[in-house]
């Protein structure tokens, strides 16, 4: 049994929870509203997970401080741009070396930094025993109805990599290891442009064609800019790379694909973030992929036409037709790059 905190109340840090509850560990869910953690603490949370009871062992707090001293074990589930704060927060109270898992997707604009370089900013490096990346084709919502799914947990460290795959597996969620960590953290970032890109051409009645040519040439600008980084290819054409892009861009759960959605549908972004009420991590990643492919001068011509729609007001029509007009080539340029 493990002592573990999970940082982040919503939908995704509550599934974690339930899952590592079950697994008979000793949990303790932070929520930074007190409200929250109450209704935590009588079995649910309805905003986030509709009609599902909580295990009776799951506890919830609002009181940072004692978040952090209960646990051993420090799971990060906060959305990428409350990263910074987290961390520090838990800096301030953190009293010996422990294990940190992070689960966030998502690249911080202007800095460029994947979520586990902002973790490692923030909380000194004596305290941290070693980071894993959790992640993978894995929306809560089916998670806690015990669906079968499957995550990778990433760490240089096999040692530590491998304790977290203890700490979460069991019949319906079966955990794998990998060694690249640049690799895991940039696709499961990037597939949330690609899915908010999915979302308008559905949005615009464009068909199926359409989407598979955006998650196809998607893949490759993913893998492009994450081998320029330091990752290895084949790491997406495993579960954070192509399994997430397939999940992420076609669930009914995805919140970038539904983004995307209402965007192709003619609504602003205002009007989509305020129905959503959710955070859409695409939104804030596509951002910091435009400024990640100019400074290392990487072809994303996805992302670029994305940056447009979002930041830019150009129409959505308009942004489909600059990419379908661009110039020819041949489709297995960016193969023989990466090999």
């Amino acid at each position: 049994m493990e002592k573990i905190t999970v940082y982040g109340a919503g939908s995704w840090g509550t599934a974690l929870s339930y899952v590592l509850a079950q697994n008979g560990h000793d949990i303790l869910l932070w929520s930074h509203r007190a409200e929250q953690a109450e209704e935590i603490n009588r079995h649910s949370n309805e905003r986030y997970l509709k009609g599902i009871k909580l295990p009776d062992s799951l506890k919830a707090t609002s009181n940072i401080e004692e978040a952090v001293k209960h646990a051993d074990v420090h799971v990060l589930a906060v959305p990428t741009k409350a990263m910074r704060e987290v961390s520090a927060d838990i800096a301030g109270y953190i009293e010996k070396p422990s294990l940190f898992v992070h689960v966030s997707k998502g690249i911080e604009p202007d800095s460029l930094k994947r979520v586990s370089e902002l973790i490692r900013e923030e909380i000194p490096e004596k305290w941290i025993e070693d980071l894993v990346v959790l992640s993978g084709p894995s929306h809560a919502e089916e998670v806690v109805l015990e669906h079968p799914t499957t995550v990778t947990a990433a760490c240089e460290n096999t040692h530590s990599a491998e304790r977290v795959q203890d700490m979460f597996m069991n019949q319906y969620f079966r955990v794998y290891t990998n060694t690249d960590v640049i690799g895991v953290e940039i696709g499961g970032a990037l597939k949330n442009i690609i899915a908010l890109a999915v979302g308008i051409t559905d949005g615009l009645g464009l068909g199926d064609n359409a989407k598979a040519a955006i998650m196809t040439r998607g893949l490759a600008e993913i893998a492009r800019l994450g081998v320029k980084m330091g990752a290895t290819p084949l790491t997406f054409s495993g579960l954070t790379g192509v399994g997430d892009l397939i999940v992420t861009c076609t669930s009914q759960h995805s919140r970038n694909w539904r983004a995307g959605n209402m965007l192709g549908k003619g609504k602003s972004l205002d009007e989509v973030l305020e129905e959503m009420g959710m955070v859409v991590e695409g939104i804030r990643t596509t951002k910091a992929a435009h400024q990640m492919a100019k400074a290392f001068e990487v072809p994303m011509p996805i992302t670029e036409a994305l940056y447009s729609v979002l930041f830019e007001n150009v129409p959505t029509d308009e942004a489909v037709g600059h990419l379908m007009g661009r110039m020819k080539k041949n489709e297995m340029e960016d193969l023989i790059d990466l090999l």
